[in-house]
């Protein structure tokens, strides 16, 4: 197979990251029909990436770095701006930003200090990726078309909520033991 397709997920990536702008503009725009397909092809793209990165071997660091940033910008952005136009609580908002942030500190702590992190996400926090697509995809689609049970939101929101204190203190505990058992300053 050619060489240069070992590079397809990264720009599968990459062309999500671009995505994350036209998705805000059609949301603040209030053009939720765009919003909607754009937040799919996104979110097939999150897939299709994975998929191709797993079967044909074309995993690098690059590209986990660059599926994670994708995701977060992607989810941050689009979380946010649900929480501006009125469906999302701000303290769902508050714990997924809170969540990222402690992973993101956290993980440059350990590289810098410990040694060089390779990115491994946990079961728990794919799951929390996957609901919190669902979760963003439920509430463009009630901007757009205002048919969403109100269960489904709330139970969407519940295991998001869920799935951010779980995968959070996952991974403060496994780095935390991670960092202990290398010892202090490997990178000094």
């Amino acid at each position: 197979m050619n060489t240069a397709l070992r590079h397809l997920p990264n720009a599968i990536s990459v062309v999500r990251i671009i995505l994350v702008g036209p998705i805000i503009w059609s949301l603040i725009r209030r053009d939720f029909t765009l919003a909607i397909w754009l937040f799919l092809i996104a979110g097939a793209s999150d897939g299709l990436d994975g998929f191709l990165a797993k079967r044909f071997g074309w995993s690098s660091r690059l590209g986990g770095i660059l599926d994670a940033l994708a995701d977060k910008f992607l989810l941050i952005s689009t979380f946010v701006c649900l929480w501006w136009l009125g469906i999302f609580p701000w303290w769902l908002v508050l714990s997924v930003l809170a969540r990222d942030l402690v992973i993101v500190i956290g993980a440059t702590l350990y590289n810098f200090r410990i040694e060089t992190v390779q990115p491994e996400p946990s079961l728990v926090s794919k799951l929390n990726t996957l609901l919190q697509i669902a979760l963003a995809a439920v509430g463009v689609a009630q901007l757009g078309f205002g048919i969403i049970p109100a269960w489904l939101m709330y139970t969407l929101i519940a295991a998001v909520m869920l799935t951010v204190l779980l995968s959070g203190t996952g991974y403060v505990r496994e780095w935390s033991r991670r960092a202990r058992a290398a010892g202090p300053h490997q990178h000094d």
